[in-house]
């Protein structure tokens, strides 16, 4: 039968750990949790909670991550393994355990595929076009002139004076 401990060996405890999982922008999300993933060597996955004074008060921080760490302490055999895992909380009521384990499963197999996709496309190189904040013409350089032209007319379509 798997254990379902918890150790500190499965917890991220560095800045330098959380900087690292922040940097290699892999994630998921859905109404629930983001979750932020990297690669980090092990034979278990590990995890790292961020809670921000945006979700509520200390008290209301503590229990997201008290059930941040229950979630993954009994989905821990269900998760990807050698992962870096970084739950953030989505604004809302507290979500139930079950369906935040289900969130956590799915979530945690999204962002670890992604890892194992590769490196993100990056857009091609060259100038980008500057932005002006509005549509200018490059004729004229000027915003009315940058108004779609009219539609032409077509014969017949519809009778001498009518709207």
């Amino acid at each position: 039968m798997p254990s379902f401990k918890y150790p500190q060996t499965h917890h991220m405890k560095t800045p330098a750990e959380f900087e690292r999982c922040y940097t290699r922008k892999r994630s998921a999300a859905d109404g629930l949790l983001v979750v932020y993933a990297c690669e980090n060597g092990l034979a278990h996955p590990r995890l790292g909670c961020s809670v921000s004074r945006k979700v509520g008060n200390a008290a209301v921080r503590n229990r997201y991550k008290r059930l941040f760490r229950e979630a993954f302490r009994l989905s821990q055999h269900d998760l990807p393994q050698g992962v870096d895992l970084i739950l953030i909380p989505r604004p809302g009521p507290y979500p139930e355990l079950g369906a935040l384990r289900a969130s956590l499963v799915k979530q945690a197999r999204y962002a670890a595929r992604k890892l194992s996709e590769g490196p993100r496309s990056s857009p091609p190189p060259g100038p980008r076009p500057e932005k002006t904040g509005r549509d200018v013409s490059p004729a004229t350089g000027s915003p009315a002139a940058a108004v779609a032209p009219p539609r032409p007319e077509v014969s017949g379509a519809a009778p001498e004076g009518a709207p």
